[in-house]
């Protein structure tokens, strides 16, 4: 017979998760929870205006039931769960959602749209909602951190479910007791997904983060009516499933004084995050060059030597914009003929254009594996272009814009929001929104702040 004590780890977690306070988070912690959710509403937005989105969302309401919860980006409304699952699907639809690197993933879109949509109808306080999505964001985070998932497993869909229910529980209230029976319920419904999907350009890797979000609102539902998860299954899904070690001591090391929240990075070109690392070194050599442009049909070669998870993102022969997204080839051949980042780089027709085509099949990508051993603390990756003159032009990217060390600024976050907010929204509304998502804790009634806005 299995002992039934309660892990000494998985206490500490559930009593933090059931009695912090909003002045227990640090400054910055705060501060970069109220970005991560303006910043997670405005991505959603802009992901749920692709053609798959807008048909899922047409569909699945259809046979819904009502409710009143955002359906972000649609000017539609449905029930908590709905709302959760298709917001957090569109929100990595453009791969410009927040991320943590000591998360090793994405956690603030798998949280928001579950403590958002149960905001709403349960008419939280906007303080409240702030202090969830920390909290669901920042345990969680902690426990992807003291594993070593497999590299065949993508993030998406799996700790995110424990964040969501964190959140969740967090705002109906649940009392240490509960806490330890969500988490233990909530670790086993995640999903055993597969990294080749964003290699494939799989666009059904993106309902992971929304299945995060159903499924967390769907553990609180379930420790409400009396389910019981197992004793310890965070150490079980995470010490024997997903990954093979797992260290509960790191879960709760400076929990309270250490916020992983604090670490996060914030998106400004729509690529998965390694991307990121060489579009730097690309910007920084193109800084240096008269006009900072390079004609693309004078390049002989692009020589990329970067840490392995940058190296992985190697497809040459790119089939959709959501592929594009995940080719550091293609990125760079993109931005090279475009003369920029951004949503254009990588939608349909930059797909279609070959002369992007050509220029990404000159691309040669490799892994330095002294690159490697210093990730995740620095992001290294040099860039190095080659004309058919033999001219050489070199750039290098040491730690990637948007981490914490080498943050974005507000205005450019603010920026990104109203960038893909007023193509939705308009300008009024994207303004009154962002006012109020900047001044999320004075909000008395969230359910009462929602209701200005058809979003």
């Amino acid at each position: 017979m299995s002992d039934r004590t309660t892990p000494k780890y998985l206490a500490t977690l559930a009593e933090f998760a059931s009695s912090a306070q909003l002045d227990s988070l640090s400054n910055r912690a705060r501060e970069r929870a109220r970005w991560v959710v303006a910043d997670s509403i405005a991505v959603i937005a802009a992901g749920m205006q692709q053609r798959e989105m807008k048909t899922l969302v047409a569909r699945h309401l259809a046979q819904a039931a009502p409710g009143n919860a955002w359906v972000i980006g649609a000017g539609r409304r449905a029930a908590v769960l709905d709302a959760a699952l298709l917001n957090g699907t569109a929100g990595t639809w453009l791969e410009l959602d927040e991320g943590n690197l000591f998360a090793k993933g994405h956690p603030g879109i798998q949280v928001v749209p579950a403590a958002v949509a149960y905001a709403q109808q349960a008419a939280c306080r906007g303080a409240d909602l702030l202090l969830a999505v920390a909290l669901g964001y920042e345990l969680s985070s902690r426990i992807s951190r003291a594993a070593r998932m497999k590299l065949s497993v993508h993030p998406h869909g799996t700790y995110g479910v424990i964040g969501a229910a964190i959140a969740v529980g967090r705002l109906k209230g649940f009392s240490r007791a509960q806490m330890v029976e969500l988490i233990n319920a909530a670790a086993t419904m995640g999903m055993a997904t597969s990294r080749q999907t964003l290699l494939d350009g799989a666009t059904v890797r993106n309902i992971f983060t929304g299945h995060s979000g159903y499924m967390g609102l769907m553990a609180a539902q379930l420790v409400e009516c009396g389910f019981t998860g197992e004793i310890d299954s965070v150490s079980a899904i995470y010490g024997k499933v997903l990954s093979d070690t797992f260290d509960p001591d790191q879960v709760v090391a400076g929990l309270g004084s250490e916020w992983l929240i604090a670490d996060g990075y914030f998106k400004l070109h729509p690529t998965g995050r390694y991307a990121h690392s060489a579009i730097d070194a690309l910007e920084e050599l193109l800084a240096k060059v008269p006009g900072a442009r390079i004609d693309p049909a004078q390049i002989e070669r692009i020589e990329v030597r970067a840490y392995m998870l940058a190296a992985m993102l190697a497809e040459k022969n790119v089939v959709s914009s959501f592929g594009a997204r995940f080719s550091v080839p293609f990125a760079l051949a993109s931005i090279l003929h475009h003369g920029r980042s951004g949503l254009q780089s990588f939608d349909d027709d930059a797909v279609a254009n070959p002369q992007v085509q050509a220029l990404a099949q000159r691309v040669d990508l490799r892994e330095d594996k002294s690159f490697t051993a210093r990730f995740p603390a620095e992001q290294p990756v040099t860039v190095r272009i080659v004309l058919r003159d033999g001219t050489a032009h070199e750039g290098r990217c040491v730690l990637t814009k948007g981490e914490p060390t080498n943050p974005h600024q507000p205005a450019e976050l603010a920026a990104k929001f109203f960038g893909l907010g007023e193509p939705v929204w308009g300008r009024a509304v994207t303004q009154k929104l962002y006012d109020g998502l900047m001044q999320l804790e004075a909000i008395g009634n969230f359910q009462a702040f929602a209701d200005q806005f058809a979003l």
